[in-house]
C-alpha cells in the first residue's frame, strides 16, 4: 500500500495536518470578528504593526485582516488540493500534485516571513516564535522537495529490474548491438 509513496509525500502530508485546522481556525476567527481575530495571538505582530507604524483606519485595519484571512485560506485550499491529490495513486505516482504543494508552500511562506519580520519590529516574541517555527517547517518541506529525485515511472522501474536480472543471469540479448 505504502510501496509508491515518497518521504516528501509523508512529510507534506503532516505539514498539511497541521496547516489546514490551524490557519483556518484563524482565518475563520478574523471572518467573525475582522479587528478582534486580527488582534489574537498568531496575528497580534501584524495588528501592531499597522495601528503602531502604518496608522492605518478602522475600515483599512478591517480590509488588511480579510487580506490576511484570504491569504491563510488559499494556503489551506492549496493544501485541501495537495491532499485530494495525494489520495489518488495515480497522480502521486506520477508526481502532479507537487504544483498545489508548490504553491501552498510559497504562499504560506511568504505570510509566515512577513508575519515573523513584523514580530521582531514590534518586540513580541511569542508571535516571533511562532512564524518563525511555520516558516522553518514550510522551508524544510520544500527542500525535502527539492533534494528528493523524482519518482520513475513503473514501466521504467520494471524495464530496469528486468535489464539487471538479465543480465545476472547470463542472457546478453537485451544488451547486444
Amino acid at each position: 500500500m505504502f510501496s509508491n509513496w515518497r518521504i516528501s509525500s509523508f512529510n507534506s502530508a503532516l505539514l498539511a495536518a497541521y496547516f489546514i485546522p490551524s490557519w483556518t481556525m484563524i482565518a475563520f476567527k478574523i471572518m467573525i470578528s475582522p479587528v478582534h481575530g486580527l488582534y489574537e495571538r498568531p496575528n497580534i505582530s501584524v495588528a501592531l504593526f499597522i495601528s503602531d507604524h502604518l496608522q492605518m483606519s478602522g475600515m483599512a485595519t478591517v480590509r488588511f485582516a480579510w487580506l490576511l484571512a484570504l491569504g491563510r485560506m488559499t494556503v489551506v485550499a492549496f493544501f485541501a488540493i495537495f491532499l485530494l491529490f495525494l489520495a489518488r495513486a495515480a497522480i502521486r505516482k506520477s508526481g502532479g500534485n507537487n504544483e498545489a504543494l508548490g504553491v501552498a508552500l510559497a504562499i504560506g511562506s511568504v505570510i509566515s516571513f512577513a508575519s515573523m519580520v513584523l514580530a521582531s519590529q514590534v518586540g513580541e516574541t511569542e508571535a516571533l516564535r511562532l512564524h518563525a517555527t511555520e516558516l522553518l517547517m514550510l522551508l524544510g518541506t520544500a527542500i525535502v522537495l527539492l533534494v528528493e529525485p523524482p519518482a520513475k515511472p513503473q514501466a521504467q522501474k520494471q524495464a530496469q529490474v528486468q535489464a539487471d536480472s538479465g543480465a545476472t543471469s547470463g542472457d546478453l540479448s537485451l544488451q547486444q548491438s
